[in-house]
């Protein structure tokens, strides 16, 4: 069983090594389509369309995908942006550099942040809930740094049922993908295509950073015993995540150099189709715990 420490030393060391090439893996975009997909998964989240928030903390930034896209579509006026990788943050410094914006960072761990009581109007994050250890204490650390009447909003988490059913496709794909890269004339991956079991350090860290997978019951409990009200659980991709995960597993068992630009802009396109139409025709319909990303938002009382 890991323990809080191990579980935080490998987070550290798979986003450090994963840094650089972190944006051109997830198809990270700071331009008008990153600033959609950004603002469209913050009113997903809350359940309507986001308002303005003088100073808001991105916890586990990363490379920026959230904070970078927020300051440049308005919504936030003020970023902070927290992660426990260092090597993350300097990325997200340099893109930060490159888009002309300014962030504070500040390498630290959700459960321990080093600031004062009252001092944000939003705590937010992608993706990172179910990295940390001890997710109670952080929800109770994002209640104590949030002004009343201060929104926590959290996307992109994995759901225990989505999580599963993302299964099949990997399955299916891992199937077919030494027929899949004779198609695309792609050699197989070199970390991991010679039999031997030889993968890298990153695809061996990448097999354990995560640490929780929810229902949405586990989310709004967690919320609600760290002290918030309107508590919102929401679910979001499932056509997407299907096609999405099948790609993504047939991508990782080639050599990346060997993959076509052709198949990356199809798959890239085909992705964002799905998305819309899990938006207008699946996400009304289906219950939160069917999807493979789940949403979170909540405020503390006034």
């Amino acid at each position: 069983m890991q323990t809080a420490e191990t579980i935080r030393d490998a987070n550290v060391r798979y986003h450090d090594l994963a840094a650089e090439h972190y944006d051109s893996k997830w198809g990270i975009n700071y331009g008008p389509v990153g600033q959609a997909q950004v603002t469209s998964k913050l009113r997903k989240a809350l359940g309507h369309d986001p308002g303005h928030y003088g100073r808001a903390l991105e916890i586990g930034a990363g490379t920026g995908y959230f904070s970078l896209n927020l300051l440049r579509a308005g919504v936030i006026g003020e970023a902070v942006a927290t992660d426990i990788s260092p090597g993350m943050l300097r990325k997200l410094e340099r893109s930060a550099a490159e888009l002309e914006l300014s962030v504070e960072t500040v390498p630290c761990e959700a459960e321990a942040l080093p600031f004062d009581g009252d001092s944000f109007d939003l705590v937010f994050g992608h993706a990172v809930l179910h990295h940390l250890p001890d997710l109670g204490a952080a929800l109770r650390e994002f209640r104590r740094v949030l002004r009343p009447g201060g929104v926590v909003a959290f996307c992109g988490e994995p759901s225990h049922y989505g999580d599963r059913i993302a299964a099949w496709p990997k399955r299916g794909a891992n199937a077919i993908a030494p027929l899949w890269r004779t198609l695309m004339g792609a050699g197989p991956r070199p970390s991991n295509g010679n039999g031997n079991g030889d993968w890298s350090e990153e695809d061996r860290l990448e097999r354990v950073v995560d640490v929780h997978a929810f229902t949405p019951a586990d989310l709004s409990s967690h919320a609600q015993g760290a002290g918030f009200e309107a508590v919102r659980v929401s679910g979001e991709e499932l056509a997407a995540s299907l096609f999405g995960w099948a790609n993504r597993t047939l991508e990782a068992s080639a050599d990346p150099l060997d993959v076509p630009w052709a198949w990356r802009v199809y798959a890239y396109r085909g992705y964002l189709l799905l998305q819309t139409l899990d938006r207008s025709l699946l996400e009304p319909r289906l219950p939160a715990a069917l999807f493979y990303n789940l949403l979170l938002s909540a405020r503390v009382p006034a």
